[in-house]
């Protein structure tokens, strides 16, 4: 049956300003990503933003007038996902070992969920990865990853401390802090296993780092932990 052709259509909905604002900003902390992964945070201006996007830097200016609160919201945007899939995974992880983790296992909770969203997650998520792991070695990237990241951190090593219940907090601490250096080496993609290894490795291969990495941090907590505390190995 065919439509009545005198009848009126119904017009098309156009976007509202609301919808309009929330892409617009989705451009901007989409372009101001990439910038601030390549140049970081001092290396990139507002009308750098501007230009990358596409609009004049007036408009940029309407969204932003402090480069630093742009920063501050490029971090937050991602951070609240991968704090959010972590927390989860470790939870989820604690409960289906009815309170008796392993170090390895606790590893890959942390580890591997974040693995899997940097390296599935397209190539924004890998620029945040790349800003990740450069502003995490400048103070005030530290700063903010105090503020997203304790809690998330807090809580593997918790399940560290239970893993491994006679190694010295101290020891823990430094584990992580061994772990969360890899990781970041590993976000940051720079390429330089690929000429190390003659194109063995490739830096961009999260599948392969997953393999690997929460296995080889485990081994690490378990040496320095029995090593210094004198106790039997536990298990991985």
């Amino acid at each position: 049956m065919k439509a009545d052709a005198t009848k009126p259509t119904k017009p098309r909905r156009g976007r509202t300003k609301v919808e309009q604002r929330a892409d617009m900003m989705e451009q901007i902390l989409d372009a101001s990503e990439h910038l601030f992964s390549i140049h970081g945070l001092y290396g990139v201006t507002l009308k750098d933003v501007a230009k990358q996007v596409g609009v004049h830097h007036t408009l940029l200016n309407y969204y932003f007038t402090d480069k630093k609160k742009l920063f501050d919201d490029v971090i937050a945007r991602r951070a609240e996902v991968t704090i959010a899939l972590r927390m989860k995974a470790l939870e989820e992880y604690d409960i289906a070992t009815r309170g008796k983790p392993t170090v390895e296992g606790s590893l890959r909770a942390f580890l591997d969920t974040d693995l899997d969203l940097y390296g599935k997650g397209g190539e924004n998520w890998k620029n945040y990865g790349v800003l990740g792991a450069q502003v995490s070695n400048t103070p005030y990237g530290a700063e903010l990853m105090d503020f997203h990241f304790d809690p998330v951190v807090l809580r593997l090593i918790d399940l560290l401390k239970r893993a491994l219940p006679d190694c010295a907090e101290e020891d823990i601490f430094w584990g992580y802090h061994f772990v969360t250096g890899a990781l970041m080496l590993t976000l940051a993609r720079t390429g330089r296993i690929n000429r190390l290894s003659g194109g063995l490795c490739d830096s961009d291969d999260f599948e392969a780092v997953k393999k690997r990495m929460a296995s080889f941090m485990a081994a690490g907590f378990l040496a320095v932990c029995t090593e210094r505390s004198g106790a039997a190995l536990p298990d991985v």
